[in-house]
């Protein structure tokens, strides 16, 4: 009886939330001249969960369902009325009830979790009309083609693909090349709203320490071919350098979760070289928002180039794991610096694995480092291949930079 009580309060909560949200974009209008406000919602979401409870008592949905259709026609006449008067043609409101209808039933007889998300997430896309509405007459139709090319690659071709190694070397996995193309496509594609939404700058700010989080490689793919039809070239090169920053970090977690005991051997040269991309990023970024002249983004989504990629990358991974199987671990460093080219996190955990084994810890240092120097080698072979001059030089640039300072360190430690 208990936790019937607190569902149904959780069906009304439900419509109060709604209603709070209907009844304050009509707070102006007279009343009596609303078909629902704050109270009716309120009253809808409870409706629903009393019927889903009488339903579960007697053993039949026929009462919910019922009650639900009889529910619909009612409102409907009214708010068929409501429109006549007014002119309109929104069918929101009406929407919005029979979902709060159907979110209390779901509150005492389903997932009340569920139904408490439902309800949050009504009120909210209900509450962002102006910005969503905003967004649809700034939103262009390459952008449009753009998101729905992406959502095809993810949610049809993604799932299609085999998750298995088909070499004998174990490099060429299906699934997870087109995955790493799609992330580039994702990270590409969301670098460039946050920069319509932000400016160029603050845009490719976040978007650039965002996408480090998963793939630094990735990221600095994005904008070096973001960066051939923009004038914030600088900019560009400022956040892939940040993003090689962020890289450095999230292996040093890593190796600080896997293997505690390799920190001593390699922690302080990749700080080094983590502190000298920051700084040497910070101030790129900082120069460009202050020099360079603003222009409008070019919609950086190719898919030819990203199927131009996912071929280089399968090679070159098939190349890989074919060197790291004739070497072993014998040439643990070797086969590090090989495999971190293009994903460093395998790279690493590869090394790290071998520590409770008879390897020494400096040794996976070693290869740690020699992963992150690797895959630095390789942001910056890929920034060479697909961005202009104005967008690698100065990658270079920080990429000897970094390493002069991690080696300073090494050698000293």
């Amino acid at each position: 009886m208990d936790m019937l009580i607190a569902r149904l309060g959780l069906s009304l909560a439900i419509g109060l939330l709604v209603g709070l949200e209907r009844g304050w974009r009509e707070r102006s209008e007279p009343e009596g001249s609303r078909t629902a406000g704050i109270r009716t919602f309120g009253v809808v979401g409870l409706l629903g969960g009393v019927l889903a409870a009488l339903s579960d008592a007697s053993g039949s949905a026929a009462i919910f369902i019922a009650g639900f259709l009889g529910f619909a026609v009612i409102f409907g006449w009214f708010k068929f009325a409501e429109a006549q008067h007014d002119g309109s043609f929104s069918v929101t409101g009406t929407i919005a009830a029979l979902c709060v209808f159907a979110l209390g039933g779901l509150a005492v007889s389903g997932d009340y979790r569920a139904a408490a998300a439902g309800g949050a997430a009504l009120a909210a896309v209900l509450a962002s009309r102006d910005a969503l509405h905003g967004m649809l007459r700034r939103l262009s139709w390459i952008e449009l083609r753009s998101a729905i090319v992406l959502a095809v690659m993810t949610v049809i071709i993604l799932p299609l693909l085999p998750n298995r190694t088909l070499d004998p070397w174990g490099g060429f996995n299906p699934w997870q090349i087109w995955f790493f193309t799609v992330l580039t496509a994702s990270i590409s594609f969301a670098g460039y709203i946050a920069t319509r939404l932000l400016g160029s700058a603050r845009g490719l700010l976040v978007s650039g320490l965002a996408g480090a989080i998963v793939s630094s490689t990735a990221v600095t793919v994005a904008f070096a071919r973001s960066a051939t039809a923009s004038e914030h070239r600088r900019a560009y090169a400022g956040a892939a350098t940040l993003a090689a920053m962020i890289s450095i970090c999230r292996v040093i977690v890593i190796v600080a979760i896997v293997a505690p005991l390799v920190l001593g051997s390699m922690v302080l040269p990749a700080l080094a070289a983590a502190i000298a991309f920051g700084l040497a990023g910070g101030l790129m970024l900082f120069r460009a928002g202050a020099h360079d002249t603003a222009s409008e983004p070019t919609n950086p989504f190719e898919l030819t180039t990203l199927l131009l990629f996912a071929i280089a990358f399968a090679v070159v991974a098939t190349a890989s794991a074919a060197l790291s199987s004739r070497f072993g671990d014998t040439g643990l460093v070797a086969t590090s610096a090989l495999s971190g080219t293009f994903d460093v996190d395998v790279a690493v955990l590869s090394a790290l694995r071998l520590a409770a084994q008879n390897i020494g810890l400096e040794t996976i240092g070693s290869a740690v480092l020699a992963a992150l120097a690797a895959n630095a080698m390789g942001r910056l072979a890929l920034a060479i291949a697909a961005g202009p001059r104005a967008f690698w030089v100065p990658l270079l640039m920080t990429n000897l930079i970094a390493a002069a300072a991690g080696t300073a360190v090494w050698l000293m430690a």
